[in-house]
């Protein structure tokens, strides 16, 4: 027995809830879990969301409280629960009575929430997201539940259960809610080829974008004669507007330590390796403080819960680069080498670190484990559509009303996610498009919005799946603009090794930046040199997908080929017409002055870097377009909105 686990009441919840005695009487299995408190207890969203919201100060302004009330409460970090645009979310629980959510809660807000709830015992209905039902505690009148919100009603939250709900370096807290008893389950009553066939059998697919089944991949390496074998939870997530990941390990890190323990055994490992980029901090404290504890319970380690099997956990922190996300870079840098890609085969799970055969999976798949071994492939298959089993989560942003982490059935279809859990596009402004995939991935255009959120419907139409990062534009949106920055973003974060990826890349970049490039500023033949280059990027793309050495490179073209697919007639605006049809491409917007608004003050001819403004001091002044370079600094020093653009 090891020393946090000496305490007898907390003896008796492994008892109760591990090892299935059942002895734990419901009112205690109730405190144990956060259902039910003895103590006024606020819980304050502190996952990196919530502290970029300012959730920091609210928690010292509830403390302040508090303190000047001469008051005790149980003031708990939680993680992110989702809901990012209710940031910061604070949660009150008084002794008897249901969790009630408030958001946004500054800091400024603390005094006027925390006077009505805890000492009026009143509720600000301008603030309140919903209650938190338990069947141990008593409910608030005229509170609707917190999981009937729009954002929440149409989720099925299964690798998002715990997170921003239980207290993230509470072990305890996470054993009442049935943590460790799949673990216990497969360690004690099923062999290491029962739990891959298990896993194989549930339909779980790779959540990192491959989606290739993940009980045929445990099997690979479970079958390859070696004595040392290695598991690596790959959390490097790269990915421009992803935070799935980050968000699971700050919100219930014990999750993934359960999935990654039970896919160690299957594979026959005995070192396991999660991959983090060094950008998130407090991911790696909340990991750390979990695996100790882990530790001291008999979870890792020798000989785990009085088996013969043992396992030792690794943190290996990354540099940030995007192409160690892919497998075979993510292996050289677990080995010290620079992260760059080699050919395969051989695959990872023949010869992967240090050549022994490697399992690597991202951290929703291991997430996804603990689940599917307590309950069953059968009731993970009941979810989702023939070929893709299970849920998705989703880090839904951009133009959308409602932005957070989104868990969603396999087979959901993006309209519900954009216009029902994401509440439409905001402002009146028209939907455009969602990118989803990351650099990856494609853009899909409003006439698909229909698309069914799984492997092969979104392949269909140009996109991919990828780590789950979903972004949705407006009209404002330019396509080409959006092309040329996921392009930057992957020409700067190519290793460089292939010349297909390295120098395709740049050209393709090239191209781009010469499509939205003014007539003003282009050097003699530029306007040749541009349309000759529009003319060969779609054959530069298939090179470049054809011949490249790794996924990343030979997904590199994805978003210029899907913006190009369903998008070409902005292509064809910026071309031919030298237009932004979106109007976001500043220096491709007519300029000119409005005479009757113009009062000849001079600034905008004193500040225009191409010298293309004329005109007397107190008279109108007027732009010359062949000298104009589109820049907009004329609109942006002009003090009477004089300067406008077609």
């Amino acid at each position: 027995m090891k020393k946090q686990h000496e305490n007898s009441s907390v003896q008796r919840l492994v008892n109760s809830v591990i090892d299935g005695d059942k002895g734990l009487p419901k009112e205690e299995l109730a405190l144990f879990a956060g259902d039910d408190v003895e103590k006024t207890t606020i819980y304050v969203g502190m996952g990196t969301c919530g502290l970029g919201a300012g959730a920091a100060a609210t928690n010292e302004a509830i403390n302040e409280w508090l303190k000047e009330k001469g008051l005790e409460a149980n003031v708990v970090a939680v993680g992110c629960i989702g809901l990012c645009t209710a940031e910061p979310i604070v949660d009150i629980q008084l002794p008897g009575k249901a969790r009630l959510s408030f958001g946004p809660i500054e800091d400024k807000d603390v005094k006027g929430l925390l006077d009505s709830v805890i000492t009026e015992n009143t509720i600000p209905q301008e603030k309140v997201i919903g209650q938190l039902l338990s069947d141990q505690s008593e409910n608030w009148e005229e509170v609707p539940n917190f999981f009937e919100h729009p954002f929440f009603k149409p989720q099925t939250r299964w690798v998002l259960a715990n997170c921003g709900v239980i207290n993230p370096v509470s072990i305890v807290q996470y054993i009442a809610h049935g943590g460790y008893r799949a673990l216990k389950k497969a360690l004690s009553k099923m062999k290491a080829d029962d739990v891959c066939r298990t896993v194989f059998d549930s339909g779980l697919r790779g959540r990192g974008g491959g989606g290739f089944p993940t009980g045929r991949k445990w099997q690979f390496a479970r079958a390859a004669e070696h004595e040392n074998r290695y598991l690596v939870c790959n959390a490097d997530e790269g990915d421009p507007g992803a935070f799935m990941d980050r968000a699971v390990i700050e919100g219930d890190p014990h999750r993934l330590i359960e999935g990654m323990a039970i896919a160690a055994y299957a594979i026959g490992a005995n070192k396991a390796y999660v991959y983090i980029r060094a950008e998130y901090p407090l991911a790696i404290e909340r990991l750390r403080v979990a695996i100790n504890d882990a530790q001291e319970f008999g979870f890792l380690g020798n000989n785990i819960m009085g088996s013969d099997f043992s396992l030792d956990f690794v943190i290996k922190e990354g540099a940030g680069a995007f192409v160690c996300g892919e497998e075979t870079a993510l292996i050289h840098s677990i080995e010290g080498k620079r992260g760059m890609p080699r050919p395969r085969p051989p695959y990872p799970a023949a010869q992967g670190v240090f050549e022994c055969p490697t399992i690597i999976n991202n951290v929703e798949t291991l997430a996804n484990v603990p689940s599917i071994i307590d309950r069953g492939a059968r009731w993970f298959r009941s979810v989702g559509t023939e070929s893709s089993k299970g849920t998705k989560v989703f880090a839904l942003s951009g133009d959308v009303a409602r932005t957070g982490l989104v868990e969603v059935a396999m087979g959901t279809s993006i309209k519900e996610i954009v216009t029902t859990i994401g509440g439409g596009v905001p402002n009146g402004k028209a939907f455009k498009a969602v990118q989803i995939g990351g650099p990856s991935g494609g853009c899909i255009p409003p006439d698909h919005l229909e698309t069914s959120i799984d492997y092969e419907s979104l392949s269909a139409v140009g996109a991919m799946m990828g780590s789950g990062g979903l972004v949705v534009m407006d009209e404002t949106t330019c396509m080409v603009d959006l092309a040329t920055f996921f392009m930057d973003f992957i020409q700067r974060e190519s290793c460089g090794k292939c010349i297909p990826c390295r120098e395709g890349t740049r050209r393709l970049l090239e191209i781009l930046e010469a499509i939205k490039r003014p007539r003003g500023s282009e050097r003699r033949g530029g306007a040749l040199e541009r349309f000759k280059g529009v003319v060969a990027m779609e054959r530069l793309a298939a090179v470049i997908q054809d011949t490249s050495l790794c996924g990343l490179g030979q997904t590199a073209p994805n978003p210029v080929l899907s913006t190009l697919r369903w998008f070409r007639d902005e292509y064809e605006a910026h071309v031919y017409e030298r237009k932004c049809p979106a109007g976001a491409c500043r220096e491709l917007l007519n300029w000119r002055i409005d005479e009757e608004l113009c009062k000849g003050c001079t600034l905008c001819k004193k500040k225009c870097p191409a010298d293309a403004i004329m005109g007397a001091v107190k008279s109108p002044h007027y732009i010359i377009s062949d000298k104009c370079v589109g820049c907009g600094t004329c609109a942006d020093v002009c003090r009477f909105n004089a300067v406008v653009a077609d």
